[in-house]
């Protein structure tokens, strides 16, 4: 019988450090609608439309399902967990990108702590050790 784990502790220290942040991400996504403002603002300047309420907040809902599933998934061994939590880690810095870009703004000037949060989980899920082990051991 096949067992579904919300962690895996046989996995490297860090797939294990990046669910949990990934599960940390969808949560606070979720209760307090962290990276909604950016997804929105991004949307806005590459589109210039009254729709991008709306579109930001279709990615922002899909990035935090998204980081409770690659959450999931890679604690099952999942090779689409791993890629699923990798875009879905990846999408608020392209989202902050965008923004601090296209109005000129320092990286600094804007909530440091959720920033290198962000930078920290998709470091996590780029480190050699967890593409290798991703690599070998998932499906």
């Amino acid at each position: 019988m096949e067992s579904r784990r919300w962690t895996n502790a046989s996995q490297p220290q860090t797939l294990q450090i990046a669910v949990f942040l990934l599960y940390a991400t969808a949560v606070f996504g979720l209760i307090f609608g962290e990276n909604r403002i950016w997804f929105q603002a991004a949307v806005f300047e590459l589109t210039k439309s009254s729709s991008a309420l709306n579109l930001g907040q279709l990615l922002w809902g899909l990035t935090i399902i998204g980081s409770a599933a690659g959450g999931f998934g890679i604690a099952n061994e999942q090779r689409w967990g791993y890629r699923i939590g990798l875009t879905a880690a990846i999408a608020p810095l392209a989202a902050r990108l965008v923004v601090l870009v296209l109005n000129q703004i320092s990286p600094f000037n804007a909530d440091v702590i959720s920033l290198m949060f962000d930078i920290a989980l998709v470091a996590l899920l780029l480190h050699p050790q967890s593409r290798e082990y991703q690599r070998i051991w998932f499906k």
